[in-house]
C-alpha cells in the first residue's frame, strides 16, 4: 500500500474511532460542549472550515482516481481473460484490480464518514445549546412561580388586615394596594405563561435534535454493518 492510501486508511480508522466516541451514550452533549470550549479547540475553530473543505477536496480527488483505476483494471481483466494469457499476468491484473477496489472503498468510506462527523458535531452542539436553554427556562419558571406565590401570600395577608380594620379610609388604602397586587399577580401570571410556552418550545427542539441523533446513529450502524460485509 502506497503512502497516500496508508494515510487514507489511517484517516478512516481515526474517523471511525471519533464517531464511535461521539455516539457513546454516557457522555452528555453538555460535556462535549465543555470539551469544545477548551482554548485549543477555539484556536483550531478558526481553521476548521478551511481544513474541512481541503480534506473534502482531497478525498473526492482520491475517490475519483480510485474509480478510474477500477474501471481501468476491470477492462484489462476482461480483455486478458478473453485472450487467455499466462497465469502470472492474469494474477497480477487481479491483484491490481483488488487494490484499486480496496482504495475505492477506503476513499469512499472516508469521505462519507467525514461528512457524518461534521454533521454529528453540529447536532451535538445544537443539542447542548437546547439543553442549556431548557435549564435556563426552567429556572425562570421556578422564579416566576415563587414570586407569584409570594404576592398571593401578601394579598391574603392584606385581605385579613382589611377584615380586621373597619376604617373606611384604611379600607380604601388596602383596596388600592390589593388592586395593585392583583395587577402585579396578573402580570406575573402572563410572564409565567410566556415562559412556559418558551419552555415547551425548547422541549420540542430538544426532542427533534434527539430524533436526528438517533437517525444518524442508525445510519452509522447500518454503514458499519455494510463495511463489515464488504470486508
Amino acid at each position: 500500500m502506497t503512502f497516500q492510501w496508508t494515510a487514507v486508511a489511517a484517516f478512516l480508522y481515526g474517523e471511525m474511532g471519533v464517531v464511535i466516541l461521539l455516539c457513546l451514550p454516557f457522555i452528555s452533549p453538555l460535556r462535549w460542549q465543555k470539551i469544545f470550549m477548551f482554548p485549543l479547540w477555539s484556536k483550531l475553530a478558526v481553521f476548521w472550515n478551511k481544513m474541512f473543505l481541503t480534506i473534502i477536496v482531497l478525498l473526492i480527488v482520491l475517490f475519483f482516481d480510485a474509480i478510474r483505476e477500477v474501471r481501468k483494471y476491470s477492462s484489462i481483466h476482461v480483455n486478458e481473460k478473453a485472450v487467455n494469457v499466462n497465469t502470472n499476468a492474469f494474477d497480477h491484473i487481479q491483484l491490481k484490480l483488488f487494490r484499486s477496489q480496496r482504495n475505492l472503498y477506503l476513499s469512499g468510506f472516508s469521505l462519507f464518514l467525514w461528512l457524518v462527523l461534521r454533521r454529528t458535531v453540529t447536532l451535538i452542539t445544537q443539542l447542548a445549546k437546547g439543553m442549556t436553554s431548557h435549564a435556563a427556562l426552567e429556572m425562570q419558571v421556578n422564579d416566576a412561580t415563587e414570586a407569584a406565590k409570594k404576592y398571593m401570600a401578601e394579598n391574603e395577608r392584606l385581605q385579613e388586615a382589611l377584615c380586621e380594620k373597619g376604617s373606611s379610609r384604611k379600607k380604601e388604602s388596602v383596596e388600592a394596594t390589593e388592586e395593585r397586587l392583583k395587577k402585579e399577580v396578573e402580570h406575573l401570571k402572563a410572564e409565567l405563561q410566556k415562559t412556559s410556552n418558551a419552555l415547551h418550545k425548547a422541549n420540542n427542539e430538544v426532542s427533534t435534535v434527539k430524533k436526528q441523533c438517533g437517525g444518524l446513529k442508525r445510519d452509522y450502524d447500518h454503514l458499519m454493518k455494510e463495511y463489515e460485509r464488504l470486508q
